[in-house]
């Protein structure tokens, strides 16, 4: 499946592929290694410099293999989440952490992570890549074709990138793959190991992200209970400037403490399925998920 563009008819300069080194990507790339579809000519890996260990890991193994098959790996990056939104003289970028206000309901902070960490550094990448960057104006007609990991059970998610000079294509979804048929198929070439990508930090993990980031990488498990500590209150940069309190926030749904909540608990079933498995896939470039809004934005 792919998307319309206004100038189709002409082949992309190049053929990328958004990189989250996630189950569905890493689908894809093995595939273009193997010739199944067409060879990318740069794999793109947005880096949040806060995923879990075992995605940077994989990430190694990844571009050790691709660049055998001729298929190099870039690592591209606008800076660290986490030291970012804990840097009080950093610029805002909210998360969507879930808020309880003051009247005692509950919502969602807005998402402006993953334009701000994963799309804005692939689109400058691209730009770069296409001879053109920023503030450099592409000509009509010369586009780059950028090929989106989504299986068939998520295709609901799948968009344009929103500028003419990027394409987007969804190679599992013309494949028929679903992310059953992804693992099946990671399995069989040894990355059977590949872990869903998102942040560590990432507040739509659920009961099992979050266990699974303490039982397996305890640095990882630490750095999220001090962060959710850290922004109990809004982000440091609000106390810089003084803003005023709208709530507290925090990275679990439940609205308590990360390190406080029971994550053994397993929600009765047909109850609440996303506080067990959260959204499934974490983020992704151009098929994420915003949630819903608080009453009140965040203090910046």
């Amino acid at each position: 499946m792919t998307t319309r563009h206004p100038h189709a008819a002409a082949p992309p300069a190049l053929r990328l592929l958004s990189l989250g080194a996630g189950v569905q990507s890493t689908t894809v790339l093995l595939l273009a290694c193997e010739g199944a579809i067409p060879r990318f000519d740069v794999a793109l890996f947005a880096d949040t410099g806060w995923e879990p260990r075992a995605v940077y890991a994989n990430l190694d193994r990844l571009q050790a293999h691709a660049e055998r098959a001729g298929i190099p790996v870039r690592r591209v990056s606008a800076g660290n989440i986490r030291t970012d939104a804990l840097n009080p003289n950093h610029r805002f970028v909210s998360m969507p952490l879930h808020a309880l206000n003051p009247d005692g309901s509950r919502g969602l902070a807005r998402r402006q992570c993953t334009s701000e960490y994963k799309i804005t550094p692939l689109k400058k990448a691209t730009r770069e890549l296409l001879g053109y960057p920023h503030p450099r104006r592409v000509p009509p007609g010369i586009y780059a074709e950028q090929a989106i990991g989504i299986s068939t059970e998520e295709i609901g998610r799948a968009k344009d990138s929103g500028v003419r000079f990027l394409r987007n294509t969804f190679p599992l979804l013309d494949l028929g793959f679903d992310r059953a048929r992804c693992v099946e198929f990671l399995e069989e070439r040894g990355f059977g190991s590949t872990v869903k990508s998102a942040c560590v930090g990432c507040p739509f993990h659920g009961n099992a992200g979050w266990r699974w980031i303490r039982d397996n990488d305890p640095d990882g498990w630490a750095e999220a209970v001090e962060f959710d500590r850290a922004i109990r209150h809004g982000y440091p940069r609000a106390a810089e400037q003084g803003q005023k309190l709208r709530g507290q926030y925090f990275l679990h749904r439940s609205c308590k403490p990360l390190d406080q909540v029971d994550l053994d608990a397993r929600p009765k079933r047909h109850r609440q399925p996303l506080a067990e498995d959260g959204d499934p896939d974490g983020c992704s470039p151009w098929s994420c998920r915003s949630g819903a809004a608080v009453d009140q934005p965040l203090a910046a």
